[in-house]
């Protein structure tokens, strides 16, 4: 697996995000080179990841406290999505260090 299959599987999975969310897509490049930034693409990720799971916690909180204008169907999905998320960005560590150990096991 080559640098630019992970940049591709990302801003695939990016698009998806977007375009499960309802928002243009749009991916954070380098001015200079054109290029995405790896350290920057992985941040934003980390941090969607973060909120989803954020945002369920409180649909949850908010549920249990009995406030009305939280359903369980609204609860339970934003639990689901924060999951699939959450397990989204395991299998993309996953193979980003599989990638890793490839390239450090290869003799020169």
């Amino acid at each position: 697996m080559n640098v630019q299959s992970i940049d591709s599987l990302l801003a695939q999975m990016r698009a998806a995000v977007a375009a499960a969310e309802g928002k243009p897509s749009a991916a954070p490049a380098s001015a200079a080179s054109g290029q995405a930034d790896f350290s920057s693409l992985l941040k934003a990720s980390l941090d969607q990841v973060a909120q989803t799971q954020n945002e369920a916690q409180s649909l949850e909180q908010r549920f249990t406290m009995g406030d009305p204008k939280v359903s369980l169907s609204d609860a339970m999905i934003a639990m689901q999505k924060a999951n699939i998320s959450l397990q989204t960005a395991v299998q993309v560590r996953n193979k980003v260090v599989a990638a890793y150990n490839d390239i450090m096991n290869m003799q020169v």
